[in-house]
């Protein structure tokens, strides 16, 4: 007889996965709809990892098999194929994550290995030196930042910080902001209002861009910073209405309504903060610290771009969030573990984690490996001293589990649009936000069970 331990994820599953929004209309695929071939040897020495382009690059793939004898497929990220691979009980082995929005929602559907015992036994990643940001890969059922750990942070940034170009402060007559000490949201959102130039009704220079790295993960830390919660207590719900949750929201429309930065009314023609800031065109990014990976490439940029703390609301507490930790995690049905879980020491902990740390494209996520963090010129020592003083105010922000951050940012993008452009009141932006995504999360909370 089959054990279930083999089985692949049931239909109510699938249906599980499907009704977060991470699919739209997966349940029409059939079992061989997608059939993915994963090349993965009878050996055990093949791994197959599905990432973005650029996460693990082909010179990786080569320098994986000489170092550790494993050979790596590589399988292009995608939320659909990812679905039909599990389903049919043949996931790929390892697979990128935000562990800020996709721990709980993944784990919750019980589609992830834990990874305590491998964790345990490793001598290259240790408990005692993953840095507090790896939490954001734990789940214990209910809360996220306990629990087993179910993947890891290849590298981080504290996202609500924000880089600012002093020369573009020189010309507008702005004070820059202290770099220690972080300004109120109130008082970057004035500052950004007097650094934004424009000409014959055309933005040449942006003031600033606050938009973070996905809305709901923006919204749910600027709600905490509020000091309150965007999520009741069992994260089956938001609440756009509480005083934090309104506070939060009318910023990030006041922030859009005066179109000092990019937002979903005032789109940037780079999609990106990268490029705009680099010509001198931006002159603030919340970007957070892996934003100097770019800015160290440009030696004049460098000199003139500083890091400064998170903004604080008035009398909230001060934190300073990640709203991403990209990484990896392994799926429950994956079949070659043992395997797999050596390219995760490997790539987390040996030579491309050593590389990303001296390139600035980021936090290692070991503590050992800050020693590498770039530090030999003046600009980079002053931004490690911003970064430094800025660790300790690190925190976790739950998210729900109930639904995919991707998912509550479609139903943000379609309603928001109306209160930024001043056709509909916050007040009412609030309710018809609450009915659209509770509506969301009770579906993704039936499917859960």
């Amino acid at each position: 007889m089959r054990s279930h331990a083999g089985d692949p994820p049931t239909r109510r599953r699938f249906l599980a996965l499907s009704a977060g929004g991470a699919v739209a209309g997966a349940t029409a695929l059939s079992g061989c709809a997608l059939q993915v071939s994963t090349g993965v040897s009878g050996s055990g020495q093949t791994v197959t990892v599905m990432v973005k382009p650029g996460e693990i690059t082909p010179d990786d793939v080569k320098q994986a098999r000489k170092d550790l004898g494993i050979k790596i497929i590589l399988v292009k990220y995608d939320i659909t194929k990812l679905i039909a691979m599990m389903t049919t009980g043949s996931p790929p082995d390892l697979v990128r994550g935000a562990g800020a929005v996709d721990a709980p929602y993944f784990a919750a559907r019980d589609l992830m290995e834990d990874l305590d015992p491998y964790f345990a036994r490793s001598t290259v990643l240790r408990p005692a030196d993953l840095d507090p940001v790896n939490d954001l890969w734990r789940y214990d059922g209910r809360t996220q930042g306990k629990g087993p750990r179910y993947g890891m942070a290849k590298d981080f940034s504290q996202d609500s910080m924000y880089w600012y170009n002093t020369s573009l402060f020189d010309k507008a007559g702005v004070d820059y902001p202290p770099e220690t000490e972080p300004v109120t949201y109130e008082e970057w959102l004035e500052n950004a209002k007097r650094l934004t130039r424009r000409r014959n009704g055309q933005t040449t220079v942006f003031g600033g861009s606050y938009n973070g790295l996905m809305k709901s993960s923006l919204l749910a830390s600027l709600t905490a910073a509020a000091g309150g919660s965007l999520f009741t207590d069992d994260y089956s719900r938001v609440d756009f209405t509480t005083p934090e949750a309104r506070k939060a929201l009318g910023w990030y429309i006041e922030y859009c309504r005066t179109k000092v930065g990019p937002s979903p009314i005032q789109p940037d023609p780079n999609a990106w903060d990268g490029p705009t800031y680099q010509a001198s065109r931006m002159a603030m990014s919340n970007s957070g610290y892996w934003l100097g990976g770019m800015i160290g490439t440009d030696r004049k940029l460098a000199k003139v771009s500083r890091l400064a703390p998170a903004p604080v609301f008035g009398q909230g507490p001060r934190i300073s969030p990640c709203q991403s930790g990209t990484g990896l995690w392994m799926p429950k049905k994956a079949r070659h573990k043992d395997a797999a879980w050596r390219v995760f020491e490997w790539f987390f902990g040996e030579a491309p984690a050593r590389a990303r740390a001296s390139g600035g494209w980021g936090i290692p996520t070991l503590k050992s490996l800050r020693p590498l963090m770039p530090a030999q010129q003046e600009y980079q020592k002053r931004t490690l001293q911003v970064q430094d003083a800025e660790l300790r105010h690190f925190s976790v922000i739950s998210f729900t589990p109930y639904a995919t951050a991707d998912a509550l940012d479609a139903l943000f993008n379609q309603v928001a649009p109306a209160a930024m452009t001043g056709g509909i009141s916050v007040d009412t932006l609030a309710g018809r936000l609450n009915s659209a995504m509770n509506e969301q999360l009770e579906r993704g909370k039936e499917q859960v069970g």
